[in-house]
């Protein structure tokens, strides 16, 4: 269902041999087979089937809630209040632009209210927004901000892809959203973060606690390929 991607290269910094690169290295080749799925193929040449698009949108539209409260969240959780202005300002974002853009997104392609405002959740869409709401559950920084960086990192890289841009908006404005100088700041401000709360210790817990992030990441970078193939589902 996907194409053959070819090696994602990447805008963000990383401390080679760190954690982060090692999570990144881990899981590679799930992420540049989302990273140069079809769908993101489609997208920048303009031709994703309306129908598709309405799916795809309509389905990520249901991680808004969650995404919000992970956000939340990290303010209440992090470990430093620099951290915790700069998650309060990210959720100023959400509502100027991001939520804007679903909205007209919708209007363009033809979804009314009632269709995007509690849809049936497809298994991948169900599964993603499980991974959210047990970050939040947790009350754990690093657990929320593995979830945040796979969420925002991955989507950078394919959104800072060299192709020419299409002429819709409800194309064009999902781009952009994902790319230039302030997306790619709040990528790598959270991939540093990810990098600093990281546990290093070697004693049991730390152990225990690198085991399971590591998990929570290949899970989560899973579930991301799992969404973008479910566009194509027909239903």
């Amino acid at each position: 269902m996907n194409d053959v991607p070819q090696q994602t290269s990447t805008s963000i910094r990383l401390n080679p041999g760190g954690p982060v690169a090692k999570l990144s290295a881990a899981t590679a080749p799930t992420w540049d087979a989302a990273v140069g799925h079809r769908f993101v193929a489609e997208l920048f040449a303009g031709t994703v089937e309306d129908s598709v698009m309405k799916k795809y949108l309509v389905q990520d539209y249901q991680f808004f809630e969650s995404f919000l409260s992970m956000l939340g969240a990290c303010v209440a959780h992090a470990d430093d209040i620099a951290p915790k202005l700069r998650f309060s300002r990210q959720l100023g974002f959400l509502e100027a632009d991001e939520n804007s853009y679903f909205l007209r997104a919708f209007a363009e392609v033809g979804v009314p209210a009632v269709e995007y405002e509690a849809p049936v959740l497809t298994d991948p869409t169900a599964r993603f927004r499980n991974i959210m709401d047990e970050a939040v559950t947790s009350a754990s920084y690093p657990n929320l901000l593995v979830v945040l960086v796979i969420a925002e990192w991955l989507y950078l890289d394919w959104g800072e892809r060299e192709d020419p841009m299409p002429r819709r908006h409800v194309h064009t404005g999902w781009i952009d959203l994902h790319r230039g100088e302030d997306f790619r700041a709040w990528v790598q401000f959270l991939v540093d973060e990810l990098e600093r709360a990281f546990p290093i210790g070697d004693d049991a817990e730390s152990l225990a606690n690198r085991d399971r992030l590591t998990q929570l990441w290949q899970r989560t970078v899973g579930v991301e390929l799992a969404f973008f193939d479910e566009a194509y589902v027909p239903g």
